[in-house]
């Protein structure tokens, strides 16, 4: 374990130097999609210094998004580098908005694009070059369906509802219930127009239910609404900047707070937890 981490840790700070001066491609594939389709992220003034990294990989895609969408909140906008300001010019759009935590990445978007597909975004990891595409051949227009590259299996209790977060099965997909698979965010997910629940903007409930599980917050709201998520292809782990982990959101989720059971616990006794009745043809 010790050295396959180190290894990863090479292999990341050798991928930072490669991101930051490789030349971006031209050319580049068209998505296909019947709408709009929009890369969004955000990112705060701790991670700021490898940002810029991140971005041009993701305008180094194979397949081009129509807009990449990086939200800053109000209080750390003059704090953005120029290495990250300097990207506006070659498609980046920065857009300041009210800072709701780790659900800035993808609520001002569903605001700001309705009607376009949304594929989120960490800001703390290499995207290689056919990440993007790998999402959108994965998508299937007749289905109630969200792909993703990583994700986990909800294991339940015997009353039907989640065991704790860490009994889950990690990396795991659903077999015979695929309404059982969780999607994490930090793989990318693409989000079709319309498949969310109409609560999924409400700022109120998700800051009172999951203020820092928006991947928790999310599946409620697909599953809400009828749809289920599909991991496409294998899932891999991430590649995080050098540096970039010391306020990373799972250390709380995950750890010593176990985060994420407090906020299953408050979003089950808001909704519920959703009946294996999603994944149909679309009507």
């Amino acid at each position: 374990m010790g050295i396959y981490t180190e290894l990863r840790k090479i292999r990341a700070r050798v991928l930072y130097g490669w991101v930051r001066h490789k030349p971006l491609p031209r050319g580049r594939l068209p998505h296909g999609l019947e709408a709009p389709l929009v890369v969004s992220l955000t990112s705060h003034t701790p991670r700021f210094a490898t940002l810029a990294a991140t971005l041009r990989g993701l305008l180094g895609q194979k397949v081009a998004a129509d807009v990449i969408v990086l939200w800053v909140g109000h209080d750390d906008m003059a704090a953005l580098p120029e290495d990250v300001r300097a990207l506006e010019r070659l498609g980046v759009t920065i857009r300041a908005t009210e800072d709701v935590g780790p659900h800035t990445k993808i609520i001002p978007a569903l605001t700001a694009y309705p009607g376009a597909f949304i594929v989120t975004a960490d800001d703390d990891q290499y995207y290689p070059p056919g990440w993007l595409g790998r999402l959108v051949a994965g998508y299937r227009a007749d289905r109630r369906e969200i792909v993703c590259l990583r994700t986990h299996l909800i294991r339940l209790d015997d009353q039907g509802l989640p065991l704790p977060y860490r009994k889950w099965g990690f990396e795991k997909t659903g077999g015979d219930r695929p309404d059982l698979v969780f999607p994490t965010g930090v793989g990318g997910v693409l989000y079709p127009p319309g498949c969310f629940d109409a609560d999924v903007t409400n700022a109120a409930l998700f800051r009172e239910l999951a203020p820092k599980a928006d991947d928790l917050w999310l599946y409620w709201m697909a599953r809400r609404h009828g749809w289920i998520f599909r991991r496409v292809g294998r899932s891999k782990p991430p590649i995080n900047w050098p540096g970039s982990q010391e306020e990373a959101l799972w250390k709380g989720n995950l750890g010593q707070g176990a985060g994420n059971d407090q906020q299953i616990e408050r979003l089950v006794a808001h909704y519920g937890f959703p009946a294996p009745d999603a994944g149909s043809e679309r009507p």
